[in-house]
């Protein structure tokens, strides 16, 4: 078979479409013979196919366009027009041979024409059978497609009306085949996109660029409350075949694979959010803060608006009563939305639910619950009509509430809200918000505790510090003690002042290791020990030395402790030191001295003696005693520390409180990580007596 067709184009594969009409696709040769099997009648398409011009065929016998012709004579020929004009039409395929001697096969129809006066003859068409086979495999192939094609097929037209599709897609649309031909599509198919699908869909009729594997969401009319999401492809029809001008496209129903992808990423959200929860919520031992990090941790991803909110309980051993009213006190909230619910979530602080609301019902039954906002949750759980009115016109659709329980215990509750512009929340995310609740509750209970253990150190720490200090008319002081922030617990800092005979004032600061209940208890027991030791009136060194008995006796594993015994007689104290800072005194000139001659070992190591230290401190001279809090913090050193200390202390004047309160202000931040003790001392001196003879 020739390669190359007329007008020098090639040949294609078996399924190529080629633009022109069905007799350009295969090219037919027409006829004839007369009477006496002579060819009569010589069309262009004859020429084309077997060669021959008219004058060389024209009253030639037929049988020179069969294989099997022997000089006139042709059996193929003449069994043809046998037929032909036996049965007044026939087709078959037979060999024939053209005008340069090829031969091939070639499907004949033969059909005999009456003419005038009697006269007939027999009409020919023939095409080549390689062509024809094409063609028939062609349409044999789109046929099959049509009708077995699990893809939805479709044509359109300008106007974007069905012209023709396939069963497949009208089971797609839920509605049979005729119910589409001649309708627009935007008559089957619903969309919400603003009508950028049609404009797209007129832009490749248009003769635009075609679209391949768009997403697009709809539902149909056979389907009205069901939600699709295909995927599509269009491409403007060529008009071939002289076809009018539309669209082709092919649409497969994809929803179920985008729902897994969906449902694949949020698993991945889902994941994710829970490992921000573990590593944001309880950064602190603080409930407020927690509750805090919980709300700021749903936000923006799992909702739009979150309020955590703990119950009131009179007493912890009280059992929740779904048939009573439930009060709660709101600690942390936040939204996304615009106002007004900014107002809703952070208006109120103490909230009460009226018996069988929803809140009742999430806490009697311990599983989160998620409701639509509607009349019947406003009216079962909201008593107060302005905030109805609020929740009414915040914007928020649904609301998702999980109870806080810890250690079998309802602490609270945290509210998770969506607006109508996001999805409902699911069965899974209800079991998000559980597990977010979970890890809330347990970390809010492990801060309630705390901050219980906390108060009662805090408590105990301040029953046995004094609340005013016994100083006698010649020392004036200011003092004052700064708890630790933070996650720091208390500590055992301490001081005291007593007053000795002979009007003498002894001044005691210290510290004991450790932080807590047991630091704080440690603390009282040392100073009521010291002022004990002091009433009795023994030398610094010898009280040093019985703390440092009492501190091994006790368990103590390390303390501090600096004592001074102030004369105002002679102006001289007496100064011994248990590794506590040094002591600064300030002169009357502004001079700073720091006392660092005896350190000494601190208290509970045990076995070393305590050294002492006497110096004269002029009248009006301030003592400043501290602990290690005031000087000691991150990122400094003590040297530093200190430095600083004396340059405050210089700088500071007029009364004591207002010294006190300079230095406490420059030396410590807003929340320290060490408890602080300072004491300021101003001494005076005392007249002696001249003695008068009687």
């Amino acid at each position: 078979m020739p390669s190359d067709r007329p007008g020098g184009g090639r040949l294609h594969g078996p399924f190529w479409s080629e633009p022109g009409t069905l007799l350009q696709h295969v090219p037919v040769a027409v006829f004839g013979f007369d009477d006496v099997d002579r060819i009569c009648f010589w069309g262009p398409g004859a020429r084309e196919l077997f060669g021959y011009e008219p004058a060389e065929v024209l009253s030639q016998p037929g049988a020179v366009l069969f294989a099997d012709a022997s000089g006139d004579a042709s059996p193929s020929c003449a069994w043809m027009l046998e037929q032909g004009r036996a049965e007044g039409y026939w087709r078959g395929r037979l060999r024939a041979r053209d005008r340069a001697g090829a031969t091939f096969d070639c499907g004949f129809r033969v059909f005999t024409v009456s003419g005038v006066e009697g006269h007939s003859a027999v009409m020919g068409l023939a095409s080549r059978s390689d062509e024809l086979d094409r063609v028939k495999t062609n349409l044999a192939f789109l046929d099959a497609l049509f009708e077995t094609c699990p893809i939805g097929l479709v044509m359109l037209d300008p106007e974007l009306r069905y012209i023709h599709l396939n069963q497949a897609l009208a089971d797609m649309d839920g509605l049979p085949v005729e119910a589409h031909l001649g309708r627009r599509m935007d008559e089957i198919m619903v969309m919400s996109d603003g009508g950028e699908y049609q404009r797209m869909l007129r832009a490749v009729a248009a003769g635009g660029e075609p679209v391949v594997g768009a997403l697009v969401g709809l539902r149909t009319r056979g389907y009205p409350d069901r939600d699709q999401v295909r995927s599509v492809s269009f491409f403007p029809l060529s008009q071939a075949l002289d076809s009018r001008p539309g669209v082709g496209g092919l649409m497969v129903d994809v929803t179920d694979r985008e729902r897994a992808i969906l449902e694949a990423t949020a698993s991945r959200q889902r994941l994710a959010l829970l490992d921000r929860a573990a590593a944001r919520i309880g950064t602190t031992l603080n409930v407020n803060l927690t509750a805090r990090e919980l709300v700021e941790t749903a936000m923006p991803d799992f909702c739009d608006g979150s309020v955590v909110e703990l119950v009131e309980w009179a007493d912890e051993s009280e059992l929740f009563d779904p048939a009573l009213p439930l009060v709660t006190r709101r600690i942390a909230s936040g939204t996304i939305l615009p106002p007004p619910a900014i107002e809703l979530v952070s208006g109120r602080e103490t909230v009460t639910y009226p018996p069988g609301s929803v809140v009742h019902d999430v806490l009697r039954t311990g599983r989160p619950i998620a409701a639509e906002v509607d009349a019947e949750l406003v009216r079962r759980t909201v008593l107060i009509e302005s905030r109805a009115r609020l929740l009414a016109e915040s914007r928020v659709a649904w609301i998702l509430f999980a109870p806080l329980i810890a250690r079998g215990t309802v602490q609270g509750l945290a509210m998770f809200g969506r607006s109508a512009a996001r999805q409902p929340f699911t069965r899974d995310d209800l079991s998000l918000a559980g597990e977010l609740a979970s890890r809330a509750a347990i970390c809010l209970d492990n801060a309630r505790l705390y901050s219980r253990v906390q108060n009662i150190a805090l408590t105990l720490q301040r029953a046995l510090l004094p609340s005013a200090l016994d100083t006698g008319p010649y020392v004036e002081m200011a003092h004052r003690y700064i708890p630790g922030g933070r996650i720091t617990e208390v500590g055992g800092d301490w001081y005291d002042a007593i007053v000795l005979p002979g009007e003498r004032v002894a001044l005691v600061v210290g510290d004991v290791m450790g932080h807590g209940v047991p630091a704080a208890a440690a603390m009282g027991r040392l100073r009521i020990t010291a002022k004990t030791l002091a009433r009795r009136d023994l030398d610094p060194t010898e009280l040093l030395t019985e703390l440092d008995a009492c501190t091994l006796e006790a368990g103590i594993e390390l303390a501090t402790c600096l004592y001074i015994v102030y004369d105002p007689t002679t102006g001289r104290a007496r100064i011994a030191s248990a590794g506590h800072p040094p002591p600064l005194v300030l002169r009357p000139d502004g001079a700073i001295e720091t006392v660092d001659d005896v350190l000494g070992v601190p208290l509970g190591v045990g076995g070393c003696p305590f050294g002492v230290t006497e110096i004269e401190i002029p009248e009006n001279a301030t003592l400043a005693l501290y602990t290690d809090g005031l000087i000691e913090a991150r990122g400094r050193d003590v040297e530093a520390g200190l430095s600083a200390l004396r340059a405050e202390l210089g700088r500071a004047s007029g009364p004591l409180e207002a010294m006190t309160d300079h230095i406490i202000t420059r030396l410590l931040p807003d929340q320290p990580a060490d408890d602080t003790v300072l004491v300021l001392a101003r001494v005076g001196r005392r007249q002696r007596r001249s003695s008068v003879p009687r």
